[in-house]
């Protein structure tokens, strides 16, 4: 159990007196310094670790360890104003000025020196310092979008090392179009004037090399810190779902993922927030596809630049550190110890609002504490157990993002649809790149493979003809990794595998419309109908209406020991209840039926020993069906076969394989 803190912000007296209450708390981890470089370095070469000392000083005596954050997120004014070409520059080629953080190209010459410069100057510092176990490398990279001379070069130089040559360019882009053709390597630049009316092959490749610049520019420090603190781990905090940014670029070369977390506390989303954010968490767990970090999540109700959420309401605190724990969280850092009285997040509020008087909020963080470091042994080490997985991809949601297919389609909303429905029937799920070998899993769901190659096209093969079932949806097969399209019948590779094929499509968009299935229920759905032309598969869903009623919507290929289904629509939630309801009893896999809305299931094993996680993430009580007796690690007794939980009541019980 960690906070995030930032002494430079406080008087040096508080220091003492916040490092006491901690400990009493049961806190055992700070994070600081990620937005301190002025501190740190005042003037150029001009470096002051003596404030930053004396405050680990502090936390060590109490026996609080110290994750340090690379402060490379906020270049101070001297640098910006000594070397402009720090700023990024849009894409109208204006700079973007500093007085918020995350004003630094990543490609800038400058930005990297000093960069490099400060870390490891706080690399040396702190290498043998008792207190410190760890670093976070600056605070969540997005992608900037630069288009100053040096992202230019560098985009042409990453060009140039993927193609070779700019025949090579013009045949995979396809530039022939519109006169795009290059004939010298000075015509190619990032995509300036800001207008959508690009090649997609090319502006996909752009966003692939915003990664790569971030990646290159987070391997520099991780780089030092690896040759200077061997002992310590590196991570670094994404922010969140969607991202553009290649979270499994990102994170490859660090010890572990980790993630800001800042559920919604509108009373109107109280159900829908622990959905999103239980997609969220497997999504994180799935970057490595291993444990991960929670270093910033919600303590008070946030709002800044933005009007302010409703503060959580009692028990959200609690309730939503334990999902985070539940889908493979192995620390927690609450943002913040105390709301700021200074600065732009001055309403991003802290455990400890500005009165300085630990009220509700810290209370319920006290117990939380208790409980987390109660259990802490019994649960370390233990991991998520799944058995069925959905696909995601960055170049994906970037590919759908430069080619919108229709209104209201999105590609991640797709995502939320079907991990949801998995999730209300007590489905544990991992969430994870489509890239990844997917052997052992009784059941894949494969949402809209956009951009798929043969080599995806046979592994998933290969998974089904194992065992598995395999789930495909509208929009598979359509362009190659290049973002070009196939030329064959959709879903192009993997037409063989599903057995069917695409006569036509119709971009519905918001029109709804019906499908039937073979037990004669009906369903709306919209958005996108392919009308399917079933070459070895089974129809189980036809359409209602319009000129393609009577046409196959969805169908089912039994393939060597598993199954295929391709969707060719998008249908209302209670079709892919049912669906996966039917799908999950014939692959085998576990799940806890009757979970009533809002309630989720999840479950980390050890050994012999499974450890299920049951929470309310509703405002109101609710009664769950557990199938049993066993044994409660919260209460410490028996309980079951039902559970009565209040309000973000949570439960967690012990029960052998």
């Amino acid at each position: 159990m960690g906070v995030d803190y930032y002494p430079e912000h406080w008087e040096r007296t508080m220091w003492e007196q916040d490092a006491n209450l901690m400990r009493e708390t049961g806190v055992s981890l700070v994070r600081v310094a990620e937005f301190a470089w002025s501190r740190l370095e005042p003037e150029e070469g001009g470096y002051d670790f003596s404030w930053l000392d004396d405050a680990i000083d502090v936390f060590d005596r109490q026996g609080i360890k110290v994750v340090i954050g690379t402060p490379t997120c906020t270049p101070p004014n001297w640098l910006v104003n000594r070397f402009p070409d720090v700023l990024p520059v849009d894409a109208v080629l204006h700079p973007r000025y500093p007085g918020i953080r995350g004003h630094r190209c990543y490609n800038s010459p400058s930005m990297r020196l000093y960069a490099e410069r400060i870390v490891e100057k706080l690399a040396r510092h702190y290498s043998n310092h008792p207190a410190v176990i760890g670093w976070q490398v600056d605070n969540e990279f997005s992608l900037n979008e630069c288009h100053c001379e040096s992202c230019n070069k560098q985009f042409r130089r990453w060009l140039s090392n993927k193609y070779g040559s700019l025949d090579a360019i013009n045949e995979a882009w396809g530039t022939v179009v519109w006169s795009g053709e290059y004939s010298s390597w000075d015509q190619i630049t990032t995509p300036l004037g800001g207008t959508a009316y690009k090649n997609p092959s090319y502006l996909l490749d752009y966003k692939r090399f915003e990664t790569d610049s971030v990646v290159e520019f987070q391997q520099l420090q991780v780089n030092i810190l690896r040759r200077y603190c061997p002992e310590h781990f590196v991570t670094h905090n994404i922010w969140s779902y969607p991202m553009s940014l290649d979270y499994y670029k990102l994170c490859e070369t660090l010890d572990f993922a980790s993630l800001d977390y800042y559920p919604n506390t509108s009373p109107e989303k109280a159900v829908s927030s622990g959905y999103s954010g239980a997609l969220t968490l497997d999504l994180t767990r799935g970057i490595k596809r291993s444990p991960f970090w929670i270093m910033e999540t919600i303590s008070g109700p946030p709002g800044c630049w933005f009007p302010m959420w409703r503060t959580p309401h009692p028990g959200l605190i609690r309730a939503y550190a334990w999902q985070c724990i539940s889908r493979g969280a192995d620390a927690l850092v609450h943002f913040r110890w105390r709301s700021a009285p200074i600065g732009a997040e001055q309403f991003w509020h802290g455990l400890i609002d500005h009165s300085n008087v630990p009220g509700r909020r810290f209370e319920e963080y006290r117990v939380l504490c208790e409980e987390v470091n109660r259990l802490s042994e019994v649960l370390g080490g233990s991991v998520v157990l799944s058995e069925a997985a959905v696909l995601h991809s960055h170049d994906l949601y970037n590919a759908f993002g430069i080619q919108p297919q229709v209104e209201g389609m999105h590609y991640f909303d797709h995502l939320k649809l079907y991990h949801r429905a998995l999730t209300k029937l007590g489905i544990v799920a991992d969430v994870v790149n489509m890239t990844e070998d997917l052997g052992g899993y009784r059941m894949i769901i494969a949402p809209s493979l956009f951009l798929t190659d043969q080599s995806l096209a046979d592994h998933l093969e290969t998974c089904v003809k194992n065992g598995a079932t395999l789930i495909l949806t509208a929009r598979s097969g359509v362009k190659n990794m290049n973002n070009v399209c196939w030329m064959s019948p959709l879903p192009g590779p993997l037409a063989d595998v599903a057995g069917t094929t695409v006569a036509e499509y119709d971009p519905v968009g918001n029109d709804i419309h019906a499908i039937r299935t073979k037990s004669g229920k009906t369903y709306s759905c919209s958005q996108w109908c392919d009308i399917l032309e079933p070459a070895g598969a089974e129809t189980i869903a036809w359409y209602e209406d319009d000129f393609f009623a009577g046409k196959a919507a969805a169908t089912v290929r039994e393939l060597g020991k598993g199954k295929v289904y391709y969707l060719g629509t998008i249908a209302e939630e209670s079709f892919y209840l049912d669906l996966f309801r039917e799908v999950v009893r014939e692959a085998g896999v576990n799940r806890l039926p009757g979970l009533p809305e809002g309630v989720q299931i999840s479950v980390r094993s050890k050994g012999t020993t499974l450890y299920m996680f049951i929470m309310n993430l509703t405002r109101k009580r609710q009664i769950v069906s557990i199938g049993g007796e066993f044994s409660s690690l919260l209460l410490r007794k028996t309980v079951g076969p039902e559970l009565d939980l209040d309000p973000y009541g949570v439960e967690i019980v012990k029960m052998e394989q």
